[in-house]
Parts: C-alpha cells; structure tokens; sequence
C-alpha cells in the first residue's frame, strides 16, 4: 500500500470524465488500498481515483468517527436523492488551501460495484452522502467549486492561484 500524489488542479485529468470499472481485480483492489491511504494522509473523508490521476470510476469514503467504516465503491451512481438540502466546508486535495461552503442533498441512495463485485444499494446521510456526492463530482469531471455561484467560485480560484504561487 502506498499514498499516491493528488495531481494538482488545473490538470486537465481532474475535468475528464472517468471510465467504468468491468471487474473487480486485484489490480483495483490494490489501488482501492493506496486511495485509503491516500485518503488518511491528507486526512479527508473521501477519495477518487481521478484525484490520483487514474481515470478510473473508483472511489472511497470513511466519514466515521473512528474512520473504521472504509467504503469501497466502483461506478457509483446516484439513484435518489433528499430534497432536504445540507452545506458542509468542502475542499480538495487537488486545491489545496481553499475551502467553500457547498449545498447538497442531505441524503442519497447509491448504486455501486462493491469490493466483492456485487452491485449493492446502499444509503448515506449527513458527512458520508455529503462525501460520496463529492467523490461522484470527481468521477464526472467537476470539482466542488464548480457547485458555487461565479462570483464565489472566481474568488476561491484566484485564491487557490495566488497561494500556488507562494
């Protein structure tokens, strides 16, 4: 198990839409390891394989408090969503530096690929839906800034750009 790198935002991977996973594999079990990892060290909640320059649909998320709930999902979509909106500070290892408040379903109900290559169902609220929406953007290309209105969205990058620069 290794950490990986978070390729650094405007990397034209971050916009790309990532590909479906036909089977679980070793080979993607393996990665699925190094995106927790990954994911500890930064430290955040969540992880997509695109954030790691693999343009793969796989994501994990551990919002537990003891961060021993590690989810493993491959393409995971989402099939119903809270009309009950939450806004929690997101941020991105690929942007380090800045944060914003963003509005999301509270709840969403998310089909996936799981470690065993079954296609399961499962609910998530609060922290862990707000983080698995999150990953879902990644996996089609959109960062969480681009879920802010432009004025918040120009001022959060000309920041990220500035603190580049340092």
């Amino acid at each position: 198990m290794t950490v990986r790198r978070c390729i650094p935002w405007p990397d034209a991977r971050l916009r790309a839409i990532a590909s479906e996973v036909p089977e679980i594999t070793q080979d993607v079990r393996a990665l699925w390891d190094d995106m927790i990892d990954t994911m500890d060290a930064m430290p955040g909640v969540g992880l997509a394989a695109p954030q790691i320059g693999v343009s793969l649909r796989l994501a994990v998320v551990d919002a537990s408090d003891g961060r021993d709930r590690r989810i493993r999902m491959a393409n995971p979509e989402i099939i119903d969503a809270s009309s009950v909106m939450r806004s929690h500070e997101e941020a991105s290892p690929n942007l380090p530096g800045v944060a914003a408040e963003v509005s999301r379903p509270r709840g969403v109900s998310v089909r996936f690929m799981n470690e065993d290559g079954m296609l399961v169902r499962r609910d998530f609220v609060g922290l862990e839906a707000t983080s698995v929406q999150h990953q879902i953007d990644h996996l089609n290309g959109m960062m969480f800034f681009d879920r802010l209105g432009k004025v918040k969205r120009d001022m959060l990058i000309r920041r990220a750009r500035k603190l580049a620069m340092r």
